[in-house]
């Protein structure tokens, strides 16, 4: 077997600049890849900080009054079915999120999970409206 003389005459530019070419390219998907997922990752620890921000923490109290959501009618809502038991009272809180309450009722306590719960308002007071008579403007 023979060698040629010159280096240069078994890489030529034909053979090496598809090469080169084909080279560059995976490369620049590889690095079009990672920026894309790097924006992905940003993308979705921000949609995560958005949406716990608008969770509504709910902070109870023992004594205080709340409303007991009915699962068993979660299948079988009607309109004018109402979704809550109670009121309650809050006899005492566990640091899980459990909750034990005192139906005001039956006096029964029982523990139940706090996302189970809102808070139990009264009733508005209506206070007496004062009618007023509208009489046409004087010009």
């Amino acid at each position: 077997m023979k060698f040629p003389d010159e280096p240069d005459s078994l890489c030529t530019l034909s053979i090496i600049e598809p090469i080169v070419q084909e080279v560059f390219e995976l490369d620049c998907k590889n690095k079009l890849e990672e920026d894309f997922l790097d924006n992905l990752e940003i993308e979705d620890k921000e949609t995560k900080v958005l949406h716990y921000a608008r969770i509504s923490r709910k902070n109870f109290t023992d004594g205080q009054k709340v409303l007991l959501q009915h699962s068993k009618l979660k299948f079988f809502l009607g309109k004018l079915r109402s979704r809550w038991l109670g009121p309650h009272v809050i006899t005492k809180i566990f640091a899980n999120g459990a909750v034990e309450i005192q139906s005001l009722k039956t006096n029964n306590t029982f523990k139940v999970n706090d996302h189970q719960l809102k808070e139990y308002h009264k009733g508005f007071q209506i206070e007496p409206v004062e009618i007023m008579d509208l009489e046409d403007p004087i010009l």
